[in-house]
């Protein structure tokens, strides 16, 4: 076996190596890089849970995620409705904005009336844990903390650390599956 195909283990480790510690000193700088947008955004997501509009929902599958949710109709209109499980496809209409109003995506923008169709196992995490509260009909404010949105990742128009704001509408759970 020639020379350089033995030393090829030893130099896969150092850039494994490498990538680890630039990844880390870069997760550190991003950290400290956005402590006040991250501390603004907590901050507002507090104010907002101890203000009495929004209702605390913390999913029983992951007790260190919630998101905060206001309901816009009346739910007792809706709830003999169906309800998505965590595996649904859902029809949906939503606008989504940051913690400062600044909008990011919306349905809304491209027909008035238009629905976007999306497997709940495929979003963030912070629209599961609403939908389990949901019946079709309902439409919702929806505050998402960013440990249950992106977390430190950047999306578009959104910066790390984001909590997010959505009103969301569930228009219908298209193929309906039966609960075991």
């Amino acid at each position: 076996m020639n020379k350089a195909l033995k030393s090829l283990p030893s130099v896969i480790l150092c850039v494994i190596g490498a990538v680890s510690v630039w990844s880390c000193g870069s997760s550190d700088d991003q950290w400290s890089d956005y402590k006040e947008w991250r501390e603004t955004n907590q901050n507002w997501l507090a104010e907002q849970e101890h203000s009495g509009k929004y209702t605390k929902v913390v999913p029983t599958w992951n007790k260190n995620l919630y998101v905060l949710m206001r309901w816009i109709n009346d739910p007792e209109t809706t709830k003999d409705n169906l309800t998505p499980m965590l595996t649904s496809q859902v029809a949906v209409k939503y606008k989504g904005t940051l913690y400062n109003g600044e909008p990011f995506d919306s349905t809304y923008a491209v027909l008035p009336d238009s629905t976007v169709n999306v497997t709940l196992s495929s979003v963030i995490s912070g629209w599961p844990i609403a939908m389990e509260q949901m019946h079709v009909g309902d439409e919702v404010e929806l505050l998402i903390p960013y440990e249950a949105a992106y977390g430190s990742s950047s999306v578009g128009k959104i910066p790390p650390y984001s909590a997010l704001c959505f009103r969301l509408h569930l228009r219908d759970i298209p193929a309906y599956e039966i609960k075991p």
